[in-house]
């Protein structure tokens, strides 16, 4: 309990005919007498007002929160005295949550119950704890502040922003996924997989004509086909120190493994097989094959608490350990952030030296702040060889990943705000085109 202004105005003010005993006895005698009372009065306000156990709390958030997402959340309040009370509440969402929405204040009569809504934005995915509440009211006559830090455990389990995935959903239901960047790419005649007869049409192949139907129909029919399905997809994603780095607040390997969640739902949803391999100086994480919807679930409990590693990652280990656990031909996507031509050509270096039954393709995070420092107009000495240096990182970056193009990798250069978006069109290409 903290004494409250009203009390320490009080105790002040009682001390003035104390100071004056020197001057008059009498005074002096009054203002003992007021300050035993005031002390009476302060302590018959603990003892007919209720205490903080009176105070019944119950958080209600889910175990499973989005990372760099505001999550809502709730706390039911029930005052079990028989008398009104002034509430304060705030609530302590641990190291690696930020609440938005309190403290709060409401009044509760005797009896009444009530609930305060606020949201929890976690700033790192993995497992943490929401371990408290701090609760404050005044008592009856204003004297004391009652305040309470009640131990109230929820764990939580902050996963990759999931969020995504439910608007994919239902922009989707709705023809609406160009709002997401995501072009939905049909190429009949390219798959193997047949899906209905047509009329025959100016720059069909001959081979794809139904000769049967032609003859029944007295027309020429043409076979169209589906993208194939069953193939399989991986995903790998770098945890090397390099994906520290951060684009509004949130690391790369967050916005790597966001998109990688995003594109494992589509992928899942169009009846491919999907793996993940997590990797930095050591295999992080390995996620056998997949296949249908449910199959995102063990990708986000597998994946969730993956952190960022301070050591160099060793991409000659990880394609190494890929050609051990994944033998059939599949398309390979490599999330990851270079910082200059030598890690673009150690990527070339381990692709090539191996026989690999794969469809590279390789995602390249931009590094936005050195593409603004080349892009600057140099005002002195130091700004001109600092733009220099920039444009030389970026056109030797650029010089290798040429080279890759035409050794056959598949690439993606992208801002890490249009990652997810530019991953999907990537696959949805590649299948498109057969090339899987």
């Amino acid at each position: 309990m903290i004494p409250s202004r009203r009390l320490v105005l009080l105790a002040a003010l009682l001390t003035v005919p104390l100071l004056l005993s020197s001057v008059n006895r009498t005074i002096a005698d009054i203002g003992l007498l007021l300050n035993v009372v005031l002390a009476a009065v302060a302590m018959l306000d603990l003892l007919i007002s209720p205490g903080p156990e009176e105070v019944e709390l119950r958080r209600v958030i889910s175990e499973v929160l989005s990372v760099a997402a505001s999550n809502p959340a709730t706390m039911q309040v029930r005052n079990r005295s028989s008398f009104p009370l002034a509430l304060t509440i705030h609530d302590d969402a641990g190291p690696y949550c930020v609440v938005g929405g309190l403290p709060q204040t409401l009044r509760l009569g005797a009896g009444e119950e009530k609930e305060v809504q606020y949201s929890v934005t976690p700033s790192r995915r993995g497992a943490s704890e929401m371990p408290e509440v701090h609760l404050r009211f005044p008592t009856r006559l204003g004297l004391w502040t009652r305040q309470q830090v009640r131990p109230l455990k929820t764990p939580l389990r902050i996963y990759p922003d999931v969020r995504a995935v439910y608007r994919y959903e239902l922009l989707a239901r709705r023809n609406r996924l160009v709002e997401m960047g995501v072009r939905i790419m049909r190429m009949p005649g390219q798959g193997r997989e047949f899906e209905r007869l047509r009329e025959y049409r100016h720059g069909d192949e001959i081979r794809r004509v139904d000769w049967k139907a032609t003859s029944r129909h007295r027309q020429l029919i043409s076979r169209e086909f589906n993208v194939e399905r069953n193939q399989s997809l991986v995903i790998m994603v770098d945890c090397g120190r390099f994906m520290r780095n951060e684009s509004g607040g949130v690391s790369f390997l967050d916005l790597a493994l966001n998109s990688a969640i995003m594109l494992s739902h589509i992928a899942l949803g169009q009846g491919d097989n999907v793996s993940m391999l997590a990797f930095s100086e050591k295999i992080e994480r390995y996620v056998r094959p997949v296949r249908g919807k449910p199959g995102i679930q063990q990708i986000l409990r597998s994946a969730y608490d993956l952190q960022a590693s301070t050591a160099v990652s060793d991409y000659s280990l990880a394609f190494e350990y890929l050609t051990r656990v994944q033998r059939k031909r599949a398309l390979v996507v490599l999330i990851t952030f270079v910082t200059d031509e030598l890690q673009l050509r150690v990527i070339g270096e381990s692709l090539r030296l191996r026989s690999l039954p794969y469809l590279p393709l390789c995602v390249l995070l931009q590094d936005s702040g050195l593409r603004l420092m080349a892009d600057e107009i140099p005002e002195s000495d130091l700004g001109a060889y600092r733009t220099a240096a920039a444009a030389e990182i970026l056109s030797g970056q650029a010089r290798e990943a040429a080279l890759l193009r035409e050794s056959g990798v598949l690439l993606i250069d992208t801002p890490p705000e249009l990652l997810t978006e530019r991953l999907i069109n990537g696959y949805l290409g590649a299948k498109a085109r057969n090339l899987m």
